[in-house]
């Protein structure tokens, strides 16, 4: 038996969780929402809606977008996305742990035993 939780931050409406974050992380890696998206499984329209939804709920921009052309356009996460990103990242992180330390306090194997 295992514990699962997800954690997202609401303002107003859901304006940031694990997906906006992954879908922010895969931008930093390829320097493109298009390319994000496509690894991701998703269109790049619901990736813009996603971004500009976080984007509004949150109050502050998450990502540079260039334009195409000859180098071709891309996307970069702002310096206060990747803040963001960092404070969420760390919050989720601490959150899990101590509902991992909980679960084990209540259900760990010295605690509750499942008969089948």
């Amino acid at each position: 038996m295992r514990v699962l939780c997800r954690i997202w931050l609401d303002k107003n409406g859901k304006a940031f969780g694990e997906g906006p974050y992954n879908l922010l992380k895969r931008i930093e890696e390829t320097g493109s929402l298009s390319r994000a998206a496509k690894e991701m499984g998703i269109s790049y329209k619901k990736a813009w809606q996603i971004i500009n939804n976080c984007e509004r709920r949150l109050g502050f921009k998450l990502l540079d977008k260039r334009a195409g052309g000859k180098k071709g356009g891309g996307s970069l996460v702002t310096e206060e996305g990747k803040n963001f990103m960092k404070s969420y990242e760390e919050f989720r992180d601490e959150i899990r742990d101590f509902v991992e330390k909980t679960f084990q306090k209540y259900f760990g194997k010295d605690n509750w035993s499942l008969k089948n």
